[in-house]
């Protein structure tokens, strides 16, 4: 079932999501070539903790089987989603790198993403980045009540297609208020199979969901690294990732994630 938030819980969202604008700004001022990915990840938790909120991912699904064990996610080049930060791994000029950023504030979620060059980097790099962020503002514009969620996929996979990408199908986006992950599930594409796609809502006002184009160069199968997280093209090819928290309302859609 899919939680129609009431107008005092919106503003608790609106809380919780611009912590995490707030996150995106000063991550997007630091990325540069030489930094690390643990800078990035300590950064984001410092700010986080600043607001009197606490990071979603860390700790994530809190099992004690391989949780995930850092702030956010810094994804780079062919890697999707669910990069884990590291000493280790150092931004280099011309790559691409994705930061999923999530935040608990007062009981609410935030959950917003994005994908910037570091440096200079190829025409073919900034494209791709460029399409990936204008198929999340295609499916923003569709968040209108009385629309359907078959409306939001939809637009995503015509743009992304329509510009010679391809939407990566084996994750997508969802709803979210107390929980991280909550219905509807919102995949980026309207499989041919009608039987497969998911339930067509009706949008409401008093929705909340979590859109999260993941486009790439090239085939979109994928596969997840020994780590058991970190998520790449099967192909090598590189992949982008824009992500915004959106409620629906009676004037139109709400991005509760920027600032």
């Amino acid at each position: 079932m899919v939680v129609v938030k009431s107008k005092e819980e919106l503003d608790r969202m609106r809380g919780a999501g611009r912590i995490v604008g707030q996150v995106h700004e000063a991550l997007k001022e630091k990325i540069a070539p030489g930094v690390t990915t643990l800078e990035l990840d300590e950064l984001a938790e410092r700010i986080i903790r600043q607001h009197g909120a606490v990071p979603s991912f860390l700790g994530y699904p809190h099992t004690g089987r391989n949780d995930f064990p850092a702030s956010v996610c810094t994804s780079i080049n062919e890697e999707i989603v669910h990069g884990l930060p590291s000493l280790q791994r150092v931004l280099q000029a011309g790559d691409i790198i994705s930061v999923d950023v999530g935040t608990i504030y007062k009981g609410w979620q935030g959950d917003a993403a994005f994908t910037v060059g570091v440096g200079h980097v190829s025409s073919e790099a900034q494209l791709l980045i460029d399409v990936t962020d204008e198929a999340l503002a295609k499916a923003i514009e569709q968040c209108q009540a009385g629309n359907r969620l078959w409306d939001v996929m939809g637009a995503v996979q015509q743009y992304v297609e329509s510009a010679g990408f391809s939407v990566i199908r084996e994750y997508q986006g969802h709803g979210i208020g107390r929980e991280m992950h909550e219905p509807p599930s919102i995949p980026n594409f309207l499989d041919k199979n009608r039987r497969r796609r998911p339930k067509n809502w009706l949008l409401k006002p008093g929705m909340t969901l979590a859109i999260e184009p993941m486009v790439c160069q090239g085939d979109w199968r994928t596969r997840t690294l020994s780590d058991g997280w970190t998520v790449v093209t099967a192909d090598g090819k590189l992949s982008a990732h824009s992500e915004h928290t959106v409620a629906i309302t009676e004037d139109g859609p709400e991005i509760l994630t920027r600032l």
